[in-house]
């Protein structure tokens, strides 16, 4: 296993606690034969393979308060960097998160910041997760099924387990079927859902969710700091 086995080092100790037997398992084993090839093949695979865990590492396990559930990495050059809807500083911001920041400026009057960097919300208890970790270059859930979403189950899974109550945001279809078969006997939680919001459906139930207002009543709720929104420069 040492070619995931080297990605791993970047993982946060607490995360890797809690995650190290999954990489013996028999699914992540074709998982990194499946990366192998690829590489072999000369794809192009985002994000950078140090960057892989890179929501782990900036939001440990007991530090976890909200999950934002997102699909795969994006798939153009420069854009993902290991959290869900970010993008690096200097990287244009696209348009689903254009409108993750709409919606931000909606519900709490905090106006978009100028990059697409969401490591602030990671560094204070947000998960930034994507159902799978890595993408080929141009070809979006092009990695899909080779494993990750196992691996990412059992995150969810290791969450739900907590007695300390978490806010689960999932934005569209693909993110609120991912939890459904996880999530149901997590009722000490809060589950918010909501259409993606990606252009083509923004419109029908992702404007007006009001999921950053809601999460922070929850935490409030719950006894724990609400989460401070705002990005900085």
């Amino acid at each position: 296993m040492a070619f995931i086995a080297e990605k791993i080092a970047y993982m946060e100790a607490s995360w890797l606690a809690k995650l190290q037997e999954e990489f013996d398992k028999p699914y992540m084993k074709h998982l990194e034969a499946f990366l192998a090839g690829e590489i072999r093949l000369g794809k192009e695979i985002y994000p950078p393979f140090e960057l892989i865990f890179n929501a782990f590492c900036q939001t440990p396990f007991d530090q976890v308060k909200v999950v934002i559930m997102g699909q795969d990495p994006y798939h153009g050059a420069g854009q993902a960097h290991g959290l869900s809807f970010s993008v690096p500083k200097g990287v244009a911001q696209p348009p689903s998160l254009q409108n993750i920041f709409k919606e931000l400026k909606d519900d709490l009057g905090i106006e978009p910041p100028h990059h697409g960097c969401l490591i602030d919300w990671a560094k204070r208890g947000v998960l930034l997760l994507n159902a799978t970790l890595t993408v080929r270059s141009g070809e979006p859930k092009s990695h899909f099924g080779q494993g990750w979403e196992t691996f990412t189950d059992r995150v969810i899974q290791l969450l739900c387990e907590r007695k300390d109550p978490i806010v689960f945001i999932l934005w569209g279809k693909s993110a609120a079927e991912k939890f459904q078969h996880i999530g149901s006997h997590a009722s000490h939680h809060l589950v918010l859902t909501a259409a993606h919001p990606s252009p083509f459906s923004a419109y029908t139930g992702f404007f007006g969710c009001k999921h950053f207002s809601k999460t922070n009543e929850f935490l409030k709720k719950v006894g724990k700091q609400p989460i401070d929104w705002a990005i900085g420069s």
